[in-house]
């Protein structure tokens, strides 16, 4: 059996199906949780950048009053009903 090779502090390792476990302090650092979405992007040769994925419109969403009334959300869906 071959021994197991312990790995340094804020260190992972790629597995066979593309995948990394993510240190938590580097998480706890950059204030990333679970059921964040994270954007990827590489950065040259052996740097791979993972930022937090914000939607910009999430923002806004519900912030104009009267505005589902106005669409009439409701009429389409019965139109799309029948």
């Amino acid at each position: 059996m071959a021994a197991k090779v312990k790995r340094g502090r804020g260190t992972t390792r790629l597995s066979r199906k593309n995948q990394v476990t993510l240190p938590v302090a580097a998480l706890n650092a950059a204030h990333v949780s679970q059921g964040d979405q994270l954007r990827v992007s590489a950065k040259g040769n052996g740097r791979i950048l993972l930022e937090r994925f914000v939607d910009p419109l999430d923002k806004f969403a519900g912030s104009i009053p009267g505005l589902a009334a106005a669409t009439q959300l409701e009429k389409l869906r019965d139109e799309w009903g029948r």
